[in-house]
């Protein structure tokens, strides 16, 4: 089958000096199919990528980039039906590793025209969407520090995650979900459409992309021992430490501002959270 390939690459993804540009165009330029590539400018706004999408009438939407990269996209497409790709390039590829897409570029590309959609759920919090993972306090601030530092990659992230050690304090924190009411000290709440971070630690062992509900971890006490059983071994959470709930829907409120992210975006600080599922509101190539 002919496609027609739109792709929506973020130059300034990554740590490498790739060119996203030149590569597209070299695994294409004896294939059968139409691409069109629209790199994005600096503070582009989902507006403008609506726009090229509505004049190039693509049959696959592809996101080069990270995490953010494919946010961006996912809201200009949100129950259109158009088949979105994933060219993992960022520095964190959360969702390209959550459903086993090749980070070998050509074998990524490959799967962009070879590959079949599949519906996924994401979640509406504060107005944002969210794919993969979000949450507020530890990580949250780690990506705001990751954000500041000049180094990119996985050695600028262990340089954010050791500062936001010594730096980060608990939250006072509150969870409404139906009947449910929780007050609790957390270090972090996780509202988790996926199962792990693109640092591959598995956050959220019981996590489905395609069932009708996300899941809450609230993490009382960061602790290293925990994170490494999470990543490795199937042992379940200590319940002292970290507990997950199953919703559709969930109010948090904080005593204080906390950092808040979504999808490995900083949205700086909030004391409310709102969060929803919106079910098959996506279709991801896999």
């Amino acid at each position: 089958m002919k496609h027609k390939l739109l792709f929506i690459v973020n130059p300034g993804s990554g740590s490498h000096n790739l060119d996203l540009h030149a590569v597209i165009k070299n695994f294409f330029a004896d294939k059968d199919h139409d691409i069109e590539i629209f790199e994005l400018p600096k503070d582009c706004d989902s507006g403008q990528i609506k726009q090229t999408i509505k004049k190039t009438a693509p049959t696959r939407v592809i996101a080069a980039g990270g995490d953010g990269t494919l946010k961006l996209v996912a809201e200009c497409l949100l129950n259109s039906g158009t088949p979105i790709g994933i060219l993992p390039a960022g520095s964190a590829n959360g969702m390209a590793r959550e459903l086993g897409i090749p980070t070998d570029i050509n074998l990524a590309l490959d799967l962009c025209i070879q590959g079949t959609p599949k519906s996924i759920h994401v979640v509406k919090i504060n107005g944002e969407l969210c794919i993969h993972l979000s949450d507020i306090g530890f990580n949250a601030y780690i990506i705001k520090k990751f954000d500041d530092l000049p180094q990119r990659g996985m050695w600028g992230y262990a340089k954010a995650s050791w500062h936001a050690l010594w730096r980060h304090h608990k939250m006072n924190v509150e969870l409404r979900m139906g009947n449910q009411d929780i007050q609790s000290e957390a270090a972090m709440v996780v509202i988790a459409n996926a199962t792990m971070y693109g640092t591959g630690v598995k956050i959220n062992p019981e996590g489905k992309l395609d069932d009708d509900l996300f899941e809450v971890i609230l993490i009382k006490q960061y602790s290293i021992a925990e994170i490494l059983k999470i990543r490795f071994t199937s042992l379940p959470f200590n319940p002292e430490k970290i507990e997950t709930f199953h919703t559709k829907k969930i109010n948090i409120q904080t005593k204080h501002l906390v950092h808040f992210q979504v999808d490995g975006e900083y949205m700086g600080k909030v004391k409310q959270i709102h969060a929803e599922l919106l079910p098959a509101a996506i279709q991801i190539i896999i």
